[in-house]
């Protein structure tokens, strides 16, 4: 992203940037930290609506370097567990964005087999879509109103 890594950075962890990306689910925070950036040991609690169901995901920034990374995972939901991990690379004309997600499914066997085919490839979408928003962001003016205020925004 052409974009100031403290920039990137903030944007990815705003309740209603993520909101605005997940459009898409009718995505909104219901508790916890429910608008500005979310900190290191806050939670959120997502409802959403996912694979033919409203669903409800509760995560934890569980940990946090400044501008460098932070994760968040899964206390309460649909997974065994969920963990997603956020990095931030500053390049000379921008930022690299690395994403890493692990988790394990329920259901056995089926719950396999849904990932196999299907749940994958719909959480990759899904991190997808959230980036290409955060780089609309980032990348234009927008991104002043929800940062206004926001240390080395």
């Amino acid at each position: 992203m052409h974009a100031p890594v403290e920039r990137i950075f903030n944007l990815s962890r705003h309740i209603a940037l993520h909101k605005k990306s997940m459009e898409h689910t009718g995505e909104k925070a219901i508790a916890g930290v429910t608008t500005g950036m979310i900190n290191l040991g806050e939670t959120v609690t997502w409802e959403a609506r996912h694979l033919m169901k409203t669903r409800r995901f509760t995560s934890k920034i569980t940990s946090m370097k400044l501008y460098e990374s932070f994760t968040d995972e899964m206390i309460k939901g649909d997974f065994k567990s969920f963990k997603h991990e956020h990095h931030f690379k500053p390049i000379d004309n921008g930022t690299i964005i690395i994403d890493i997600l692990t988790y394990e499914v329920p259901y056995g066997v089926i719950g396999q087999l849904v990932n196999s085919f299907y749940l994958h490839r719909y959480l990759e979408s899904l991190i997808h879509k959230r980036n290409e928003v955060i780089k609309e962001y980032a990348e234009s003016k927008k991104w002043e109103a929800l940062l206004a205020g926001a240390v080395n925004a």
